[in-house]
């Protein structure tokens, strides 16, 4: 590989790198700064997805054994497929359970459906 490709490889790996890293600072900081539960489950799963993708894209630009990459593409394809069912049971169970919506929320879809539900019966 001539040196300004090899150069270059190392530049968009390190940025990806970076931003992956930066998505990830940021999905901590949500968990931290966002006032409920439910934000909180958006700010951990999506970013932090995101991120993890981003990483994973960075090291297999830098692998050269076909293990190390099925081992990644393993990583990510379950990533993407228990992120968001674990956080959506995890945000059921607790609106089921009576967790309290923040102040700031501007629209309850889930308790809204549970009404229609309610008032015209099951489906």
């Amino acid at each position: 590989m001539p040196a300004v490709l090899a150069g270059l490889l190392q530049v968009l790996v390190a940025v990806m790198l970076l931003l992956g890293c930066l998505l990830g600072l940021l999905a901590a900081v949500g968990l931290h700064r966002f006032p409920d539960l439910f934000c909180r489950m958006h700010a951990a799963t999506k970013p932090a997805t995101l991120g993890l993708l981003l990483v994973a894209l960075a090291v297999g630009l830098t692998v050269t054994t076909s293990g190390a990459i099925i081992k990644l593409l393993l990583v990510v394809v379950l990533q993407f497929l228990t992120a968001p069912v674990s956080a959506h049971m995890v945000g059921r169970a607790a609106y089921r359970s009576g967790i309290p919506l923040s102040d700031t929320t501007v629209m309850d879809e889930l308790g809204r459906d549970q009404a229609l539900r309610n008032r015209y019966g099951a489906t």
